[in-house]
């Protein structure tokens, strides 16, 4: 009529203070990644910095002129 009670047993992950090599693969080889990348997807690197670059670029000119322009 009633039920006993099952005791379950837990599964725990844990990882070693001594030995964590999670994620040396993801520094292995870094420069060599990021050359391929970029040689890749140069061409969308372009078209994605060019625009930030010159209208940062063309803020600081235009600062740098608004601060000397009283000096004419």
């Amino acid at each position: 009529m009633g039920k006993t009670p099952v005791r379950l047993k837990a599964v725990v992950y844990t990882l070693s203070p001594f030995q964590q090599k999670i994620m040396s693969g993801l520094w292995k080889d870094l420069p060599q990644k990021i050359h391929q990348k970029v040689s890749e997807n140069w061409i969308s690197a372009t078209l994605l910095l060019t625009p930030i670059i010159a209208t940062y670029t063309y803020a600081q000119n235009y600062k740098e002129k608004e601060k000397l322009a009283h000096r004419y």
